[in-house]
């Protein structure tokens, strides 16, 4: 039986999740990374990707649109800008997102960066929902 520790996932909206973990994957600003009981106190700023959630007997893959993870005493707090779990990301709406951030990325005037960040917002989701 693997060892656990206590993880949470915050955004704006509320709390997402929260409970005895064995490990949390995530998209660290220098690559993806596992932290597991009596990982090395940490903090890192987070990408576009997936928070992979794992438990005794299940995992839980999160989608992620960037913020903060600190891992300290085993206990994990996770700040997200946004996250929604895989099985309520809404494809239609995703697809929505990305057609949108394509002809923004053709337009001179539109803010280029916000364009590129929800492009990969998109396909981080429909990545994560297998669409």
């Amino acid at each position: 039986m693997a060892k656990t520790f206590q993880a949470q996932i915050l955004t704006p909206e509320g709390p997402l999740f929260k409970g005895e973990v064995t490990g949390v994957q995530v998209p660290g600003s220098d690559g993806n990374f596992l932290m597991l009981y009596d990982h090395a106190p940490i903090v890192s700023t987070l990408t576009v990707g997936a928070v992979v959630i794992k438990e005794e007997s299940t995992e839980t893959t999160y989608a992620v649109s960037g913020g903060f993870v600190e891992m300290s005493n085993n206990s994990l707090t996770l700040l997200a800008e946004k996250a929604e779990a895989a099985s309520e990301i809404d494809v239609d709406a995703a697809l929505a997102l990305r057609a949108d951030a394509k002809v923004r990325l053709k337009d001179v005037k539109s803010d280029r960066a916000k364009a590129e960040k929800d492009l990969a917002i998109a396909d981080n989701k429909l990545k994560i929902a297998g669409a």
